[in-house]
């Protein structure tokens, strides 16, 4: 039977088209809007009455430049370029919005964590608790050439990186500052007690932080973590840190295997493995009945851009298709982009073929994900079949044109989950954390994150 709650996130980046390489060119998608103000705030509004638990913000510090050798397809087709930075729309939706969390991807390569710290602490205070932290390591070589290094630094160093990385930064939000160190005492003109403020004092092979956090601690202290690395060195990591993970799986068979291996190593690391929430990357194209979905996919699918779509698969995995033929299969190759990509493009259902145009049509609408295309019923049926044979807690949405697939989504779907006792009518708290676990706003004392806690650090 389906599990009685399905995690919704909405996915979406501060750029032009973002999974959907051409459908910018749509006359109905919005995505050039992302510039505006009112583009935010009128999808924040969208997704809280549509039950989002989430929208979860993607991001990039570099320019898809593998295929062809070059960014110009990349650039041409409006393939993640340009893009804004994604923590600076956040306010504008939690200012309309009271449930809505946010989850910002930033990266633990190319930013200093005693900064970060203080972002992260920032927005979460500004939206009362509702701020995630999406911990990426980076896997464009543009982004690493551009902020000064000879190349990208490897795949695994990275993870070793983002270790001690998520380690500072658990000292600097779960033990610089104690709970009551905050007075705002008008009488004996005393704002904050010093002798409950504490160094860190951390000296690690990648960091030196000697110092105290600069925010006094925000509702949840440490943000809702998320992660997406499905990779042997990226699962190890999610599972022990991670509270939700996203995966992007083209098949149910190849979503079953990677949560399979993800719940086992949140095992490994002493954790329940239920006790993290795995969600898929779907696209859903909804109509109210399914020849007027199969009408608005066949649509949809004129604005493709088969170009773009290989350059954001050139930078996602490092491999240059336009080196292959059109019909020439896919193999494995290990490098230092995306490993779990390439896995599931190449081993993890070997009796599909992919080659270069089944790959660039997959990718056409809704990127590395799946599309679901049919009426609401037909949406949460499939939706249920994901839940029930690959064992995801929920789904990130993508959109095919936004905000239209999310709207859609919103008016005709979520109803029909709600109706079965899938997606909750009302949320469950005022933090995310406390919406997506339905306890408190803070990390649970057994969290790894929770063994850095000043009150921790003085008992043991």
């Amino acid at each position: 039977m389906t599990k009685k709650r399905i995690y919704l996130n909405a996915f979406d980046m501060n750029c032009s088209g973002h999974q959907s390489p051409g459908l910018w060119t749509h006359p109905e998608d919005q995505s050039h809007r992302y510039k505006d103000s009112e583009y935010w705030i009128e999808l924040a509004q969208i997704l809280e009455k549509g039950q989002f638990d989430a929208i979860f913000l993607a991001d990039v510090l570099g320019t898809y430049d593998v295929y062809q050798g070059s960014r110009d397809a990349a650039v041409r087709q409006g393939a993640q370029s340009p893009v804004n930075d994604p923590s600076l729309v956040v306010p504008l939706m939690s200012a309309v919005t009271k449930h809505l969390g946010f989850g910002v991807t930033a990266s633990v390569t190319h930013e200093h964590p005693y900064t970060f710290a203080r972002r992260m602490s920032t927005l979460d205070h500004l939206t009362k608790g509702r701020i995630g932290w999406n911990i990426v390591t980076s896997y464009l070589k543009s982004a690493a050439v551009n902020m000064g290094m000879e190349d990208q630094i490897k795949h695994d160093e990275r993870y070793d990186i983002a270790a001690e990385y998520l380690e500072v930064c658990y000292k600097l939000w779960e033990g610089s500052w104690e709970d009551d160190a905050v007075l705002l005492d008008k009488q004996n003109g005393i704002y904050t007690d010093p002798s409950k403020v504490h160094d860190i004092n951390h000296k690690g092979k990648y960091y030196k932080v000697p110092g105290a956090h600069l925010s006094e601690p925000s509702p949840q202290r440490t943000p809702v973590l998320y992660q997406a690395g499905a990779s042997t060195k990226g699962r190890s990591f999610a599972g022990k840190n991670a509270e939700c993970i996203f995966i992007g799986a083209p098949t149910i068979n190849a979503a079953k295997q990677s949560v399979t291996k993800l719940r086992a190593e949140a095992e490994l690391a002493g954790r329940s493995p239920d006790e993290i929430k795995i969600l898929t990357m779907i696209t859903p194209i909804v109509g109210r009945t399914e020849a007027e979905a199969e009408e608005k996919f066949n649509e949809y699918k004129k604005h493709i851009s088969y170009e773009g779509a290989l350059a954001l698969f050139g930078g996602w995995t490092g491999l240059d298709l336009s080196q292959y033929g059109p019909d020439e299969n896919l193999s494995y190759v290990e490098n230092d982009s995306i490993r779990s990509v390439v896995e599931n493009f190449t081993k993890i259902d070997p009796d599909i073929n992919w080659t270069v145009d089944k790959i660039k049509e997959h990718l056409g609408i809704g990127g590395l994900g799946t599309k679901m295309v049919g009426s609401p019923e037909q949406i949460a049926d499939e939706m249920e079949r994901w839940v029930n044979e690959a064992g995801v807690d929920g789904f990130n949405i993508a959109y095919a044109i936004t905000p239209g697939t999310f709207k859609d989504f919103a008016e005709l779907v979520v109803p029909v989950l709600q109706e079965r006792g899938l997606v909750k009518k009302a949320y469950d708290g005022e933090t995310l954390r406390e919406n997506l676990f339905g306890k408190g706003s803070q990390l649970p004392d057994h969290h790894p994150g929770k063994s850095y806690s000043f009150t921790n650090i003085v008992t043991n």
